[in-house]
Order: C-alpha cells, then sequence, then structure tokens
C-alpha cells in the first residue's frame, strides 16, 4: 500500500519536483559516501573544473529548498478523502 502511494506521488509530480527529488538524493548520497569513506564523489568528478562541483552543490542546496517548501506548502503525503 505504502509504494503504491509513492508511485502515484512521483507519478503525479511536476517535472520540477521529480529533478529537485533526484538531486536531494543525489546529495544525500554523496554525504553518506564522505562520511563512511571519506571521499567526496562531486568533488572528485568535477576536479577538473571545481566551478561545476560548486554548481552541484548550489543546485543540491535548492533542491533541498524547494523540497522544503514542497512538502510543507502542498502536503503531498497528507490522505485524500
Amino acid at each position: 500500500k505504502t509504494i503504491i502511494k509513492c508511485i502515484r506521488l512521483i507519478c503525479g509530480m511536476k517535472i520540477t519536483s521529480i529533478i529537485a527529488f533526484i538531486l536531494a538524493i543525489a546529495g544525500a548520497l554523496n554525504w553518506l559516501v564522505v562520511g563512511f569513506f571519506n571521499f567526496n564523489f562531486v568533488s572528485w568528478a568535477f576536479s577538473f573544473m571545481p566551478i561545476l562541483a560548486n554548481i552541484v552543490y548550489v543546485l543540491v542546496g535548492l533542491a533541498g529548498l524547494y523540497l522544503i517548501f514542497f512538502i510543507f506548502f502542498y502536503k503531498p503525503f497528507e490522505e485524500v478523502a
């Protein structure tokens, strides 16, 4: 039942919400790797041009802010009567 709710939520989302979720998950996974292995994948992947790493960090941060507003204003997890 919970999986079906998640699928319905994802299918009903706008593309901006989907992109924000993907960026937030990627950022969370990067922090997981940093915490466990002390390896920053973003810095490693964009070591040839550090400004790109900064852009990725900004995009992940903006995605997080977007998701905060998404959760509090659109209330996607409330039951629909």
